[in-house]
């Protein structure tokens, strides 16, 4: 199995770690940056191929979010993010569809799905409006999704709450410039987004239930494997795949770091045997959070091509699954930065960069372990579905 992208972020992986400084300077990837994730076809590797998409298998999409995210966790988290939206999009109308890469198989597009807004229905469509937090790689995208609750007729939520994703151009939302200061994943802009009144058409709406229920992919007639993977399993699949990447990346840059380096008590760290020892169990830990969230994913792509139904007892256990992968990576890269000693966490050495993206990483929202593994837990036990707000993102 070839992966072309893979292959060009190799061919450019010096470049790619070496702009992770300016990206964190600037408080969003460098121009050159994004760029070099334009050239590498990474965005593009889940578009559809009307489009210049390769409809790449998802385990490739994800081997290569990791293999950016180990050299720089920002670069790694945009693509992660930014990359899975042509997948939802090619579910999408074929008139917005043709709106947004029609002239420019390059554009980008943003989120978040958070649903902080309100869909007020008019003629044609809707008004919209609200705030959102959190829009990964925003600078560099042309177009968004952006979640929002149905309303009536004077902009008050319907209930109980409908939810839908709603895409915008970029001339119909505003980015809050300096609303992204945060610990770590500083370069990824991950900027504040506003609308205000804005017109919808009623094509550029989509049901949330459609995405969760399969639906979409259907209606649309789409065929390949790839667009019939659940929601729930694809949309985590880039932001955690960024994470384990980056806990690569620490690990890389401990051991490069560790080769010549000498302790207080005049010992070098290759003739310290609980070190070494530390190293090798973090290194499996890492390991294993990749084997289980790429086999995750290739199951579900497997489930998919056999035209296997897919139980909510199986997504909430991939959901499960994928959590308890991003907290294994990061605690096991917690296990080797507190190994690396005072001068690897200088600010001039990558290792405290790749501790705090990943620590940040962790703290998105998709990777909160409490309801995802109560659901997956009573599903265990013959309780489906759960009650209530814990079928959210499974």
């Amino acid at each position: 199995m070839t992966n072309p992208a893979l292959a060009a972020v190799e061919a450019r992986a010096e470049e790619i770690a070496a702009l992770g400084e300016s990206n964190e300077k600037l408080g969003r990837l460098d121009d050159a940056a994004a760029a070099t994730l334009r050239d590498t076809g990474v965005i593009r590797m889940l578009q559809p191929a009307a489009y210049g998409g390769a409809e790449a298998h998802p385990r490739e999409f994800a081997e290569t979010v990791m293999r950016i995210a180990s050299l720089d966790g920002a670069t790694g988290w945009v693509a992660g993010i930014v990359g899975v939206h042509p997948w939802e999009m090619a579910m999408c109308d074929s008139r917005v569809q043709q709106e947004i890469w029609g002239e420019d198989k390059e554009t980008w597009i943003a989120s978040p799905y958070a649903p902080m807004g309100v869909l007020r229905p008019v003629d044609g469509g809707y008004r919209f409006s609200g705030r959102w937090q959190f829009s990964s790689g925003t600078d560099h995208c042309d177009w968004i999704f952006l979640g929002g609750f149905l309303g009536d007729a004077d902009g008050a939520p319907l209930t109980p709450r409908q939810s839908y994703h709603v895409i915008l151009p970029r001339a119909d939302y505003t980015i809050v410039e300096d609303s992204w200061d945060v610990v770590g994943l500083r370069g990824t802009g991950s900027k504040d987004i506003v609308v205000e009144n804005a017109f919808v058409p009623d094509y550029r709406v989509v049901p949330f239930s459609s995405m969760l229920d399969g639906s979409a992919p259907r209606n649309a007639g789409l065929i390949n494997p790839t667009y019939h993977v659940p929601f729930t399993t694809m949309f985590p699949l880039g932001i955690t795949s960024a994470v384990i990447g980056i806990a690569e990346g620490a690990l890389a840059a401990h051991l490069a770091y560790q080769k010549t380096r000498v302790q207080i008590t005049g010992t070098q760290v290759k003739d310290d045997p609980y070190v070494l020892f530390a190293i090798s169990a973090a290194a499996e830990e890492i390991k294993a959070s990749r084997t289980a969230l790429l086999d995750n994913a290739s199951r579900f792509y497997d489930k998919a091509a056999a035209a296997e139904e897919v139980t909510f007892e199986e997504r909430a256990a991939s959901r499960r699954t994928q959590v308890a992968a991003a907290w294994r990576a990061v605690r096991a890269m917690d296990e080797v930065v507190a190994r690396s000693g005072g001068n690897g966490l200088r600010m001039d050495n990558p290792i405290q960069r790749f501790w705090r993206d990943g620590h940040m990483g962790l703290a998105h929202a998709i990777h909160v372990p409490g309801a995802v593994f109560h659901v997956a837990a009573l599903t265990g036990i013959g309780i489906t579905p759960p009650p209530g707000p814990m079928l959210s993102m499974i």
